[in-house]
C-alpha cells in the first residue's frame, strides 16, 4: 500500500526520533512539504514526575523552531498546546492514545479533506508516539531517583555492576542536626515534611549551579558538582551552592518560628578530589553512586562541623583552588582518615 510521505514516515521511522522535539519539527515539516497549510503544531504528553505532570512541545512553521512549556502536578490545568495554536490560527487538535494530545494551527482554515488527513496523522502517529512516551517516562524516572547525570549514563548502557569511571569533582556532604531526636518526639508525617524542605533547600542549590545530588542518605544529602573544565569552577559552584542553601534554610527557619516548630540546623562539608562514579550493589540491585578516599573525607569532615562548632567546613583542598576568602581553623585528624586535613569555613558562619 502506497502512502503519503507523512503517514509512511510515521509507519517506518518517526519511532526514531531523538525526541518529541524532533518529532513534532519532524513530522510538522513534512506535513508543510506535502500541501499542508501549517503556521504551528503542538505536541503533549503526559509525564510520571514528581512534580510535572505534562510537557508540551510548540512547533513553529516560519522557523522550524521547538520551545517546551511544562505543566506542574496540583496546578490548574492550563492547556498550553491549545491556548498558544489558537493565537496562530485555526486548530485542528486530536488525542493520541490515552495521553498524548496533538494539534495544528492553519494559515487559514481547514477544509475538510485538510481535515481528514490531519485526523489520518493522528492515527497513524499513535503508534511511535507511543515509543516515545514510554522513552520520556523512562528518563523522566530514572532522572527523578538517579538525578540527570548519573540517569543519562544508566540509559547510555552503563548497566553492569562494576561499571563506572574515574571523575573529578567538588562533594558537597550536607546533614540536618539532631534529627533523631526529632524522630523520636515527632509524628512521622510531620517529620517527612520537615526533611523534604530540608532537601528542597539543599538540593534545589546544588542544582541550581550545575551540580547533581547522589544519594539521600537517611537526612544526609551527597551531591557532586563534576570537573568539567579548571577545578576552581566546581569548587566555586559548590560554595555558591551551600551559600545558598544556607540562605535557604535561613528563611525556612523564620517560617518554621512563626508556627512555633523548632529550627532545623545543619552541617555541611566541601572537599575535591577523585571519585568512582558508577554501578554498586548486589548482581540483581544496583545502586548509581560514588566511592572513593575522597567521599570518605567529605562525610569525616562533616562530622567536625559540631565539635569545631560551625556549621559549614572545607577541605584544604578545596581553599587551595578557590579565591573565596576562607577562615583557617588549623588541620585535624579524620576518622579513619590517615593524615591530617587542612580545615577552613566560611567568614560568617
Amino acid at each position: 500500500m502506497d502512502l503519503p510521505p507523512p503517514l509512511a514516515w510515521l509507519v517506518d521511522d518517526a519511532g526514531t526520533s531523538a525526541g518529541p522535539d524532533r518529532f513534532l519539527a519532524e513530522l510538522g515539516g513534512r506535513l508543510l512539504a506535502d500541501g499542508l497549510p501549517l503556521s504551528a503544531g503542538a505536541l503533549t504528553l503526559a509525564v510520571p514526575h514528581p512534580i510535572i505532570a505534562r510537557r508540551t512541545f510548540l512547533w513553529r512553521a516560519e522557523t522550524g523552531a521547538v520551545i517546551e512549556a511544562l505543566g506542574f502536578a496540583g496546578a490548574v490545568p492550563i492547556e498550553a498546546g491549545s491556548s498558544w495554536l489558537a493565537g496562530l490560527g485555526p486548530v485542528q487538535e486530536q488525542a493520541v492514545g490515552a495521553d498524548s494530545m496533538l494539534g495544528w494551527a492553519g494559515i487559514r482554515p481547514f477544509d475538510s479533506a485538510e481535515t481528514h488527513r490531519l485526523r489520518q496523522v493522528a492515527r497513524f502517529a499513535a503508534a511511535p508516539l507511543a515509543t516515545l512516551a514510554a522513552r520520556a517516562a523512562l528518563t523522566a524516572l530514572l532522572e527523578a531517583y538517579l538525578g540527570r547525570r548519573s540517569a543519562a549514563r544508566v540509559q547510555a548502557g552503563a548497566l553492569g555492576r562494576g561499571a563506572g569511571e574515574i571523575i573529578r569533582a567538588a562533594l558537597l556532604y550536607a546533614d540536618l542536626r539532631g534529627f533523631t531526636a526529632m524522630s523520636e518526639a515527632t509524628e512521622p508525617a510531620v517529620v517527612i515534611t520537615a526533611l523534604d524542605a530540608w532537601f528542597d533547600r539543599i538540593a534545589g542549590a546544588v542544582h541550581a549551579f550545575g551540580g547533581e545530588v547522589l544519594k539521600f542518605v537517611g537526612d544526609g544529602v551527597l551531591a557532586i558538582f563534576p570537573v568539567t573544565g579548571v577545578p576552581a569552577a566546581a569548587c566555586d559552584a559548590a560554595l555558591r551552592a551551600i551559600t545558598a542553601a544556607r540562605a535557604g534554610m535561613a528563611h525556612l527557619d523564620a517560617e518554621r518560628a512563626a508556627q512555633g516548630l523548632p529550627p532545623l540546623p545543619f552541617g555541611a562539608a566541601l572537599h575535591v578530589g577523585e571519585i568512582l562514579w558508577g554501578n554498586i550493589g548486589a548482581a540483581d540491585r544496583l545502586d548509581f553512586t560514588a566511592i572513593g578516599s575522597a567521599v570518605n573525607l567529605v562525610s569525616r569532615l562533616e562530622g567536625l562541623c559540631r565539635p569545631l562548632g560551625r556549621s559549614v567546613l572545607i577541605s584544604g583542598a578545596v581553599a587551595a583552588e578557590t579565591s573565596t576568602p576562607l577562615v583557617p581553623l588549623g588541620k585535624h585528624a579524620l576518622r579513619g582518615i590517615a593524615a591530617p586535613c587542612a580545615v577552613f569555613t566560611l567568614k560568617d558562619t
